[in-house]
């Protein structure tokens, strides 16, 4: 239920804070889009659940393993699978395209291309983002429950906000700055229309967040 939770909130997020190429007044997201989107989250909500299940059901009597279980593995699926749900619900963007302009801001055209490298960007920082934000501190609990430095359920539980938070506090602003807001396209790597239409040897799309 809370990687469901997660889940639609990174997708929503995603959602309203892509391109707007494709948006207008009084949008609303394609039907299409939407049911992409709900299997995108059911998906991902899944798999992340998938080491928390293996654990319950069978007893892991190898310490490698349940470090790996426990701690790196769902740390990893939810990086992967929160890359995956941007990817889904930002398709619209690499099918019908996004405005690519010039450097005085004018649109010279509408590029496939340009959707896909925005998407693909976007999706690399967010992987980045939660995958690191997760996987660091569990690495690190793992050390500070095996020193013993806390020894109450509640300290640790403490503790492991605090790195979260940290972690995901340093992170955000290097996920932020991976690409630029403003991101570049080469002409040459456009569509011929769009390049038989301007002189500009690089041209500049709005990559969202």
């Amino acid at each position: 239920f809370l990687q469901f939770v997660f889940h639609t909130y990174t997708a929503g997020f995603t959602l309203l804070n892509g391109n707007a190429t494709t948006k207008s007044e009084g949008y609303l997201p394609h039907e299409k889009q939407i049911y992409y989107g709900l299997g995108a989250i059911s998906y991902a909500a899944c798999i992340g659940a998938l080491p928390f299940i293996f654990m319950n059901r069978y007893t892991l009597k190898s310490s490698l393993t349940q470090v790996v279980l426990k701690r790196i593995l769902p740390a990893s699926l939810l990086g992967l699978m929160s890359a995956f749900t941007v990817a889904v619900v930002r398709s619209p963007e690499f099918e019908d395209g996004i405005e690519v302009m010039d450097r005085n801001g004018k649109v010279v055209g509408v590029s496939q291309k340009a959707g896909e490298k925005a998407v693909k960007e976007t999706t690399l920082s967010r992987a980045v983002l939660f995958g690191t934000a997760f996987f660091l501190p569990a690495v690190l609990m793992h050390f500070v429950e095996r020193r013993k430095f806390v020894k109450t359920p509640h300290a640790l539980a403490s503790v492991r906000m605090v790195l979260i938070t940290s972690v995901l506090a340093g992170m955000l602003p290097v996920s932020l700055s991976m690409f630029p807001q403003c991101g570049e396209i080469k002409r040459a790597d456009l569509e011929p229309e769009i390049q038989s239409s301007t002189e500009e040897t690089e041209l500049f799309y709005n990559r969202g967040i």
